[in-house]
């Protein structure tokens, strides 16, 4: 009786982590009105700013909807593999990816979407390397380095322990 009260409710509290998830839905909006707030900064001043701080300020939007990307599929897969399947009706568009993404595949996405925006992060500050010193391209290098290769050992531990 105690050990099935005590089950019931180990099951039941996976649901504080359903106001988690909803949290990362704010954190999308705020870096939705983060990415508009750049664009209605750029476009007036499109014709005077110089090619390199627009290319720049394109990179740093494509970060920013990567990291987005990124929000959506932490939240959403994480939410149908912990908490609950997600009740999307019939006539509602579903997600390709949705309810396939297993925590296993979910990490390797978070890894490779990490390696992408590092790189992206590498591309603008290479970019920039005239006003940063060689001791911090070298940590910027050795980071995004660590990021690829963990990215690649957990592809490589997962592709192992599959079979």
């Amino acid at each position: 009786m105690l050990e099935k009260l005590i089950e019931r409710g180990m099951y039941a509290s996976r649901w504080l982590l359903a106001p988690l998830y909803f949290g990362l839905s704010l954190t999308l909006l705020a870096l939705v009105l983060k990415f508009f707030q750049e664009i209605f900064h750029v476009l007036p001043h499109v014709f005077d700013v110089a090619e390199t701080d627009l290319v720049l300020t394109i990179l740093s939007l494509i970060d920013m909807a990567l990291v987005g990307g990124l929000l959506v599929m932490v939240m959403l897969s994480s939410y149908e593999n912990f908490v609950s399947q997600l009740d999307i009706g019939d006539d509602t568009e579903k997600l390709g990816w949705l309810g396939k993404m297993d925590s296993s595949s979910l990490k390797n996405k978070v890894a490779a979407s990490i390696v992408a925006i590092s790189s992206i992060h590498l591309l603008k500050v290479f970019m920039n390397a005239k006003n940063i010193d060689a001791e911090h391209l070298k940590w910027y290098v050795i980071l995004h380095l660590t990021f690829v290769a963990s990215a690649f050992a957990m592809g490589m531990l997962d592709k192992l322990t599959k079979h």
